[in-house]
Order: C-alpha cells, then sequence, then structure tokens
C-alpha cells in the first residue's frame, strides 16, 4: 500500500442514504422524515447527496416522493449539490422538472443483473443512456455515470473487467463527468479495487472515479483503505449503514457514513464533515427506521469519547 504521503488529501463524501439506503427498507418514511433526515445530515457537514431516483413509484414505493424531497431541498437551503438516479427518459424528464444539479445513469455490468435491475440488454441500456445524454444538453444539469456489479455479480458471479472497462469509455464518451463503480452485493476486494481502478484509468483517464461500496461481508472500509492508496478521493456512503437492492439477493446495507468519515478523520484526511454531527444523523435515521443500524461508530463513539471512571464497577478480589 503507498504511504500516507502519497494519499489524497481532501475526500469527497456523497451521502446516498436518501436514496440507496432507503429504497430496500421495510418501513416507509414521509417526505418530512425524510427531510428530517437530511437537516441532520446537512447540519453535520454533508452538502453532495444522492437524493432519490426518480424511477416508477410502483418499482420502489419509497421513493414516489422524489419530486417533493427535491423541491423542498432547493427551497430550503442552498449549497447543497443534488443528484439523482433515473432509470429511463421519462425518469431523467422528471428529474430535470424537480431541478436536481446532476443526474446519475446506471448500467449494470452484468447482463443478468441488468435485465433484474431495469428489465433491459445492457445494450438497450446504452442506448437509453444516449437518449437521455441528448436530453440534457443545454440544460446545466451534469451527467453522471455509475456501474453495477462492478466488481461481481450475484448471479454470474465474477464480471470481467472488460466489460466493465466498456461501459465507462461509453459514459466517457458522452460527457460523464464521474463514473461510480457500484459493489452491489459487497463482493470487492482490495485486490479487485486495484485491478479495476487501474484499468479504469487506462480505459478512461480523463474521468473521475468514485467508489460506491456496501459493506455485506465485513470490508468495506478495507476496499476503501486501497482506493486511498490508489489516490481515488470521492467515495459514496450511506448514514448508518443503510442500503440495499431489492434485485439483487444478499445485498446488504452500504458503508457506514459515520464510520468512514471516522476512518478519514484519524488517517488526518478532510472531509468537512463533523463526526458528532453524524453520529446524531445515524441516531435520527435508526429512530426513522425503528430498529438499531448497521453503523459501529454510532455505538461506540469516536475514539477518544471517554466514560467517567466512576460510572463502570470495579472487579471485586485480588488477581
Amino acid at each position: 500500500m503507498s504511504s500516507p504521503t502519497t494519499l489524497p488529501r481532501r475526500i469527497h463524501v456523497t451521502e446516498v442514504g436518501l436514496r440507496d439506503g432507503l429504497q430496500n427498507e421495510p418501513v416507509v418514511l414521509t417526505t418530512e422524515q425524510k427531510l428530517s433526515l437530511a437537516r441532520a445530515l446537512m447540519a453535520a457537514g454533508v452538502r453532495e447527496f444522492e437524493v432519490t431516483s426518480f424511477v416508477s413509484p410502483r418499482a420502489v414505493p419509497a421513493l414516489a416522493d422524489a419530486a417533493d424531497v427535491v423541491a423542498a431541498l432547493r427551497a430550503e437551503t442552498t449549497g447543497l449539490h443534488l443528484s439523482a438516479l433515473v432509470p429511463n427518459v421519462r425518469g431523467a424528464e422528471r428529474a430535470l422538472q424537480a431541478g436536481v444539479d446532476s443526474v446519475v445513469l446506471f448500467v449494470s455490468a452484468s447482463e443478468s443483473h441488468n435485465a433484474k435491475n431495469v428489465n433491459r440488454r445492457v445494450v438497450e441500456s446504452l442506448e437509453g443512456v444516449e437518449q437521455i445524454t441528448r436530453l440534457l444538453e443545454g440544460t446545466g444539469v451534469a451527467l453522471r455515470g455509475a456501474i453495477a456489479t462492478s466488481f461481481g455479480c450475484p448471479f454470474e458471479g465474477n464480471v470481467p473487467v472488460e466489460s466493465v472497462t466498456e461501459i465507462a469509455r461509453h459514459f466517457a464518451d458522452l460527457g460523464a463527468t464521474h463514473l461510480s463503480l457500484g459493489d452491489t452485493t459487497g463482493m470487492a476486494t482490495p485486490p479487485l479495487v486495484t485491478e479495476r481502478v487501474t484499468r479504469l484509468r487506462q480505459a478512461a483517464p480523463d474521468l473521475p472515479l468514485t467508489l460506491h461500496f456496501h459493506n455485506t461481508r465485513g470490508i468495506g472500509l478495507a476496499n476503501v483503505m486501497q482506493g486511498l492508496a490508489l489516490g481515488v478521493d470521492r467515495y459514496e456512503s450511506s448514514i448508518g449503514g443503510l442500503g440495499g437492492c431489492p434485485f439483487a439477493p444478499g445485498a446488504s446495507g452500504n458503508i457506514a457514513t459515520e464510520d468512514l468519515a471516522y476512518l478519514l478523520e484519524e488517517m488526518g484526511l478532510d472531509t468537512g464533515l463533523d463526526l458528532e454531527g453524524l453520529i446524531g444523523a445515524a441516531g435520527v435515521a435508526g429512530d426513522l427506521m425503528g430498529r438499531p443500524l448497521l453503523g459501529q461508530v454510532s455505538k461506540a463513539g469516536a475514539r477518544l469519547a471517554l466514560s467517567a471512571c466512576d460510572t463502570v464497577p470495579t472487579a471485586r478480589g485480588g488477581a
């Protein structure tokens, strides 16, 4: 691994809890509940949100209020970057009407997951990306690409790196400003991170990469460490570790935003986030979900969150 002096000093964190975090939850939040969570995150310094998805309400009822959430945040505060996932032209039209800053267009690197996720072949999804790109022309709304199952598919297993690089080149040719590599079911490992990032930089050298890890197998932050060693400075995470894909068996939550912020803070890297505020926001998320969430730092506190000695019983007897 690279020495700490080679690590990027400023890390950009996009909060995806309001979209990826809520889409697979049995509890459907009201618009006002979503806004209360957004307010807690903004109080902790979060300024970049993947805030919702303009998908069919029948497919993902939890995100049926997408336009209302965007409109409310726009009216309430300034200085945010709001992106939204869109699956098709109709979704993109709705996102533009709502006033997002960027749209996220996604394609799976595996045919089977793409079919389950959007009921299309990969080539059909890429054709749809071209249509939406034309729709964005002259609007000032940026295009962000995302590749699901970038590190493996729950139906097919290993995904050839060439499948990922081919889609990446397509996004680069269409003028995408960023490309997110999605670890949809937590199949990424540090060697795979190295392989994918290295090959993608060769295939699309001018396209900034974002890494999106799920913590399904418990090594999400290990993968972040590898990404940092490779100089990747953009990550997506979800408050409390919320998340999952309704079209991927075994998909669990993303890496928790508060856990990611703790790691980066302890490494001396700048995120602009307030850890205590994120712990509070994780508490809000847990209360809204009605259950304990998966983030660890929100349970234990920061490293130097000390306890009063007289609150802990002393052992009886000698050694």
